[in-house]
């Protein structure tokens, strides 16, 4: 081998030496996107175009139109250079915890509110597969779990005046909170969870059959939501955790494993999150779950970051539409650059 050619990083040290010089970073990036060496351009498919070596992009001479590698994917128009986009994804793709802005604005030598909408676009691309008709989990013979739980601030550490009124409300000290649902597949050893706005047995049951293959064997608690109705489509056994948390193979406790590490990131290293951002918390936390070192599936960082960065073509999250003022009429939404600046 080249003495001047350095092997791919397996450590976050090697990777930030790696990407440090922006010739490597953008061939590495561009054998993610355009992994048969084929570059086409990402607003008309055509492959017709030539390199501005000086400047790292395109011209497309079908649209005649530039662009760059980072046109089409969740790092578009955005000044951030590829070492610095690359050390972010490394570090939130294997941080079992996560990574606050405050230390990744730190680490990376940008402001807190940088750090922070770079994490969110990367949680975005972190969003896995959505509930739907083709991507249905389980089948005949698979063992699934269902549960559910409450993100929110605990009653007792509230002011004296909301903490009264929670307290004494008639819909239960739980009713501030949100909500996110949860189905583990012990065959897969995957997990997909979801915001949902309530726990009756409309919404609850809904996430399960449009998620769920007719047949799969459900586990779930005891609440009421799961009565009357899944038996209909699915073997159903319930454990009442008021009598036994495991009865032989019935119990939710993977799912309850799961709710504590998502529960140890948000209480631990985010500390504040608004219901609004909470289900892109919720993808990092399911991405990270989901392709963990297993013995039979043995990932390491540098495979969970590949498959991470391998993801950001055709995700997009505007500053605009990530605070909300997209809607609004103070703020114009913003838009793609005809023109991007190269990296």
């Amino acid at each position: 081998m080249d003495a001047n050619v350095m092997p791919e990083p397996k450590t976050l040290q090697e990777a930030i030496v790696y990407f440090a010089d922006p010739d490597r970073a953008f061939e590495f990036a561009m054998r993610l996107r355009w992994p048969d060496g084929t570059v086409v351009c990402p607003r008309c498919s055509t492959a017709k175009n030539s390199f501005i070596k000086t400047r790292k992009l395109w011209f497309c001479y079908t649209c005649k139109k530039q662009f760059t590698i980072k046109v089409k994917t969740i790092m578009e128009d955005s000044p951030i250079t590829l070492d610095k986009w690359m050390t972010a994804f490394w570090l939130l793709a294997n941080a079992k915890n996560g990574i606050s802005s405050h230390e990744l604005g730190r680490s990376l030598g940008v402001t807190q509110t940088t750090a922070w909408f770079m994490l969110q676009r990367i949680r975005e691309v972190m969003e896995g597969r959505k509930f739907g008709a083709k991507n249905k989990i389980g089948g005949e013979g698979n063992e699934l779990e269902a549960d559910e739980t409450f993100v929110g601030g605990r009653v007792q550490n509230m002011h004296r005046t909301k903490r009264t009124k929670y307290m004494l409300d008639s819909r239960g000290p739980g009713f501030n909170k949100t909500i996110v649902h949860g189905i583990l597949d012990r065959d897969l050893r995957q997990v997909r969870a979801q915001v949902v706005p309530n726990v009756t047995r409309e919404t609850l049951q809904n996430q399960i059959l449009k998620s769920v293959k007719f047949g799969s064997t459900i586990y779930t608690d005891a609440a009421v939501a799961y009565e009357s109705g899944l038996q209909r489509r699915f073997i159903h056994d319930v454990v009442d955790k008021t009598q036994a948390y495991v009865r032989g193979r019935v119990h939710v406790n993977g799912m309850e494993n799961f709710w504590s590490l998502l529960k140890r990131t948000l209480k631990g290293t985010y500390v504040a999150v608004e219901p609004f951002h909470l289900q892109r918390y919720v993808n990092e936390q399911v991405f990270r779950f989901n392709n963990r070192a297993t013995k039979d599936n043995p990932l390491d960082d540098s495979d969970r970051f590949v498959f991470l960065m391998s993801q950001v073509l055709g995700h997009r999250l505007t500053y605009s539409d990530l605070t909300g003022k997209s809607e609004s009429p103070h703020h114009a939404p913003t838009g793609t650059r005809q023109t991007p600046e190269p990296f």
